[in-house]
């Protein structure tokens, strides 16, 4: 289970880093990745990142100014959002994936809501 923290407010151009820690379990097997679903629109692809770190792959909209990290020991991942745009607010949700390329996620977090104001 995949449980993503550290969402909020944040004002435009400010910073906030999200937590996506899995319990129950090691996912140091798994890609993780990053979504989110703003109101109204499809959940999209921001980021992801390889079991072993060494891979990362990100959005147009958010390369540069988003980071993907991970600690396996910790079992935990990161989404660091940096120079955040009133069109960053979302519902971000964190997944796990077994193959890389990921084919199919098959492990969801319930999501933290990210809010930016301009």
């Amino acid at each position: 289970q995949l449980v993503e923290s550290g969402g909020g407010l944040a004002q435009a151009g400010g910073s906030l880093t999200l937590s996506c820690t899995a319990s129950g379990g090691a996912f140091t097997d798994y890609a993780v990745g990053w979504f989110r679903q703003a109101p109204g629109k499809e959940r999209e692809f921001v980021g992801v990142i390889r079991w072993s770190a060494d891979s990362t792959y990100y959005a147009e909209a958010v390369k540069g100014r988003f980071t993907v990290s991970r600690d396996n020991a910790k079992n935990t991942v990161w989404l660091q959002m940096t120079s955040l745009q009133p069109e960053d607010t979302a519902v971000y949700y964190c997944a796990g994936g077994q193959t890389w390329p990921v084919l199919t996620y098959d492990s969801w977090g319930q999501g933290t809501q990210v809010t930016v104001s301009s």
